[in-house]
Parts: structure tokens; sequence; C-alpha cells
């Protein structure tokens, strides 16, 4: 896909095209020079429904955001990648020649070398190239730094070697093979997903290999509401084993009836049996499997009402979610630093700053990072002001949905 500054960045294009701008200068300063190189964008991702759903074949909502990261990058013939961005200035390098997987200094490094190592799995072409990136979607705030990292560099690869041909469902499972396999970290495919396809989705993951994908025309503000998403300034980095402790805690559920993810149990026969299963495997992972079946419903039901302009059943269902989340899932702190609970303070003032109007609930992976709300337009600033009072200025974004996934961008 081709898109152009206006297209990609409506009103705002203008103020981006002084970033690209200053994105070629840093690729011109680091590699020489810009001749043939070109521009692409990947956005980062809300998680509208679908809680820690999609690593047990189950349903989610999803949407692009307007935080991208951008890249400029060109063609080389050395067999060598090397990628600088304005965030991490040391240069990343990776040898295609040598793809096996491996401890990496870098994130980055790891995540290049797991993308191009499945791209040629897959039949895809790989080879050299320098890139520039500068990201603005936060690292570590839960709108997916790392699954927009990932997709732009496997858009990176399907246009300077593959002439655009990497279709962005295969897309996202490269990057998600890249992150599980490489980086270690058992993401589920929704983050991948939702930056590599673009606008709002709901996905069915039933069957990972071919997921069922709708795009449902959401325009919040029809409804007079902003999406906000509040940075609570926890960090993501140290929370790889909390977010693994979910995936397994699920399939253990589900392998008490010979099954290997949730989505293939029966939610009546779970509920039957539940006194047994919870001596098998503990009270921890019957009320995550809880949190499964009724999150898995509710990400379907969502997406319905918003086809139908339900809004108020929606956010009805949003609440619902944040709820079971907190309650079941338990994803709002980690148990190893129960001290620092920013997201359900945020939750809390959140719920106490909207009352009866709006919603709120976790976002993304949480145990730390951000909560998300939707907030009416007459509230805003009031909003955003409260939260800020708290966690810090410019804490509280009001998000916009982005149209297009992965990309190659023309000035």
């Amino acid at each position: 896909m081709t898109i152009n500054l206006k297209a990609l960045y409506g009103n705002n294009w203008q103020e981006q095209a002084e970033r690209y701008e200053k994105i070629r200068e840093g690729f011109q300063e680091t590699f020489g020079g810009s001749q043939d190189a070109a521009f692409f964008s990947a956005p980062g991702r809300t998680e509208i429904g679908g809680n820690h759903t999609d690593h047990n074949h189950g349903r989610v909502l999803a949407a692009a955001i307007d935080l991208d990261i951008v890249g400029m990058a060109r063609k080389t013939d050395t067999g060598v990648v090397r990628l600088r961005s304005v965030e991490y200035p040391r240069l990343d390098t990776v040898d295609l020649n040598d793809l096996d997987p491996r401890w990496e200094s870098s994130g980055s490094q790891a995540l290049i070398r797991g993308i191009c190592a499945r791209c040629q799995k897959l039949g895809y072409q790989t080879g050299g190239f320098d890139c520039y990136t500068q990201t603005r979607v936060l690292k570590g705030s839960g709108l997916s730094s790392s699954a927009a990292f990932e997709i732009l560099v496997v858009t990176v690869v399907s246009h300077l070697y593959n002439d655009g041909a990497i279709d962005p469902v295969t897309a996202a499972q490269i990057a998600q093979y890249a992150e599980n396999v490489y980086f270690g970290k058992p993401s589920g495919l929704l983050d991948q997903m939702a930056a590599s396809v673009g606008s709002v989705t709901a996905i069915d993951f039933a069957d990972p290999a071919e997921p069922v994908i709708e795009r449902v025309g959401f325009d919040l503000n029809a409804y007079g509401h902003a999406l906000c998403v509040v940075d609570t300034g926890g960090s993501h980095a140290d929370l790889t084993s909390d977010y693994a402790s979910i995936p397994p805690e699920m399939k253990a559920v589900a392998a008490f009836w010979g099954k290997e993810f949730l989505r293939e149990v029966d939610e009546t026969v779970f509920y039957d049996q539940l006194g047994e299963v919870r001596k098998a495997v503990g009270d921890r992972a019957v009320l995550r499997a809880m949190h499964f079946f009724d999150d898995d419903r509710l990400a379907h039901e969502e997406a319905e009402a918003l086809k139908v302009g339900n809004f108020s059943g929606f956010l009805e269902m949003v609440r619902a979610s944040g709820k079971s989340s907190v309650q079941r899932l338990q994803n709002v702190y980690s148990p190893a630093n129960p001290i620092e609970q920013g997201i359900t303070l945020a939750v809390s003032l959140s719920e106490r700053l909207l009352g009866r109007h709006g919603a709120s609930r976790v976002h993304g992976g949480g145990f730390a990072g951000t909560i998300q709300a939707y907030v009416p337009f007459d509230m805003l600033d009031q909003y955003r002001a409260g939260m800020e009072r708290v966690f810090g200025p410019g804490s509280c974004y009001v998000l916009s949905v982005r149209g297009a996934g992965g990309t190659k961008v023309e000035r």
C-alpha cells in the first residue's frame, strides 16, 4: 500500500511534512544522502475490546491510531540491515547471512533478525537496507510501540524487495513470529494485526492462520465523545513474566478437557465442572478463564453494537470488560510490585471524574502503562486536567483512528 501525506494525516499533514523532513535530515547525516530512499509509516494501536483473548484464539476489537513510527529506508547491496532511530541513537546492525535466534544487545536487532528470517522461510526476498526512524508511539505505554516497529520493518522489506506483495495479515503473522521466537515475548496477534490492517477492525482468531477480519465503521465524533489514553507512567519493560503467566493459565484450564485453547472449550461445560477445574488448576487460572469467556463474547457484541449505532450499549460493555479485567484477569498491577498500582489508581480516578458518563478500562496488556477512556466532549477539558494533576502534564492523549496500516508514504 502507498499513500500520500494529506490522505494519511488529514489536516495535520503540514506538521507531519516538517517531521518527515527532519527524518530525512537524520537519514542523510547517518547514511549519507537520501537519493533513492523512501518513507514508510506504521501506526500504534488501541485495543477496544478483547483484553487478553487473542492468544487463546478469541475475538477482539481493535483500531490503528494516529500516533505512528516513520522510517526512511534505502536498499543496499551489503546484505546488512543498519537501523538508527532518533530515540536510540546507537546504530543497530543485522547480518542477513546469520539469521539464527540469538541473544541480542538490542531488541530492535532481535526483531529485525526474526522478521527477515521469517520472510525468507515464507519465500519472500530480503536484502540489506539502511533505515532511520522516529516514533510518536510511546514506548511502554500500551499503544504497542513494538508492534508498530515490527510492522514498519515488514513494510520496508515488502516494498524494497517484494514490490509491496506482503499482505497485511501475513505481515502481522511475520511480526508476531519475530516477537515470540526472537524477542521472547509470548504475545497474541492482536497488536500486530491492528497495526498492519488499520482502521477499526473486528478480528476472530479461531484459526490464527486465517483470521476473520471485518472493518467496523466507528465515527466517535458523531457520538460526541473523545477517545483518551492516559499514561500512568509505569513501564512494560520488566513485566514479561506477568504477561507470560496469562496464556498458560488459560491453556491449563483448556487442557482439563484435552483442549489446547479456551476457544475450543464449551462455556457451559466449564461452569458445570467449575469445582473440579478449580482443584486441578487453581483459582487464578479459573478466574482468568471466566474473563476469557466473557471478554471474547463482549468483543463481538461491542462490534455489533457499533454497527447499529448502539453507543450507550457499547459503553456498558466497555465498563463490564474493564471490571472483568480488574477482578478476574487481574492485570492491573504486578503481584511482584504491589506498591505500584498506577492502572488501578487511574481507573478509579477516571470513574470519579466521569461519574455516570463515558467509560474507562485498563488498556492493552496491563500490569502497568495506560488506561483507555471514552469522554464526552463537554467533559474533556475537566477530565484531562483531573488526570494530569495526578499523572503529570501531557499524560492524557486524545487519539484519532487511522484508516491505514503499515504503508509506504509519498511526499
